[in-house]
C-alpha cells in the first residue's frame, strides 16, 4: 500500500468504510474530507450489474448537470460550409475538416475536451477511431455529439453536459462538479446523473442493476452510497 499523506489520513477518519451512506450524507462527507489546496473535482464511480460486452446491455448517454461541471470544455467541431459557420458562431473553440483530422494524426494534437461532428463528417472522423476511441473522444449520436444541430450541442456542452458510459469493467466514471460548489449543488448534480443512469437500465439487464456507488474528490477518500435506496 502506498503511504498516504497526513491530509488523506485525517480525512479518512471522517468516513466509515463499512457504511453505505445516503446521497446527501455522502456528498457532505466528501466536501468535509476535501483538504487539498486546489479546488478538487468530485467524481462518482458506479458499478453496474450488466455485461457491456453485449450490445443490448450497453449503458451510455449524456446529461446536462443542473449546476454544470465547474470546467469549461474546449470543443472541436468537424463541419464544412454553413455548418462550420454555425459552429463558429455558437462558440466552438476549433472548427475544421480533413486538415484537423490530419493535425490530430500527424502532430498528436489534443488541445480539446470534446469533439462534435455533423453526420456527413463521420467518414473523416471515423478514420481517427484508433486514437480517439481509447481517449473517450469519439463522437457518438447517443451522447448528442453527432448532430446537425451544432448550436444546441455546443450550448449543452458549454453549460456542463457530461457523458456517461461503461468502461471494460462495467463501471461508469463521471465528474459531478467541484468541491467549491458546496453540498447542495453537488447533491443536485449527483442525483440528476444517478436518475439518468437508472433510466438508462437496459431491458435485458437481470439481477441487481446498481452494484456499488462511490463518490470521491480528486485527493480524498471514497464514500460509498447505498444503491438500494435509489431504485
Amino acid at each position: 500500500m502506498p503511504k498516504r499523506g497526513k491530509n488523506y489520513t485525517e480525512a479518512a477518519k471522517l468516513i466509515d468504510r463499512n457504511e453505505l451512506y445516503e446521497v446527501a450524507d455522502a456528498v457532505d462527507l466528501v466536501v468535509k474530507a476535501s483538504k487539498a489546496k486546489f479546488d478538487e473535482t468530485v467524481e462518482v464511480h458506479i458499478k453496474l450489474g450488466v455485461d457491456g460486452r453485449h450490445a443490448d446491455q450497453q449503458v451510455r448517454g449524456a446529461i446536462v448537470l443542473p449546476n454544470g461541471t465547474g470546467k469549461t470544455n474546449r470543443v472541436l467541431v468537424f463541419a464544412k460550409g454553413p455548418k462550420a459557420q454555425e459552429a463558429e458562431a455558437a462558440g466552438a473553440d476549433y472548427v475544421g475538416a480533413e486538415e484537423l483530422a490530419q493535425k490530430i494524426q500527424t502532430e498528436n494534437w489534443f488541445d480539446f475536451d470534446v469533439i462534435v461532428a455533423t453526420p456527413d463528417m463521420m467518414g473523416v472522423v471515423g478514420r481517427l477511431g484508433k486514437v480517439l476511441g481509447p481517449k473517450g473522444l469519439m463522437p457518438n449520436p447517443k451522447s448528442g455529439t453527432v448532430t446537425m444541430d451544432l448550436e444546441k450541442a455546443l450550448q449543452e456542452i458549454k453549460a456542463g453536459k457530461v457523458e456517461y458510459r461503461l468502461d471494460k469493467t462495467n463501471i461508469i466514471h463521471t465528474p459531478v462538479g467541484k468541491v467549491s460548489f458546496g453540498k447542495e449543488k453537488l447533491e443536485q448534480n449527483l442525483n440528476a446523473l444517478l436518475d439518468a443512469v437508472i433510466k438508462a437500465k437496459p431491458p435485458t439487464s437481470k439481477g441487481q442493476y446498481l452494484k456499488s456507488i462511490t463518490v470521491t474528490s480528486t485527493m480524498g477518500p471514497g464514500v460509498k452510497i447505498n444503491p438500494a435506496k435509489l431504485i
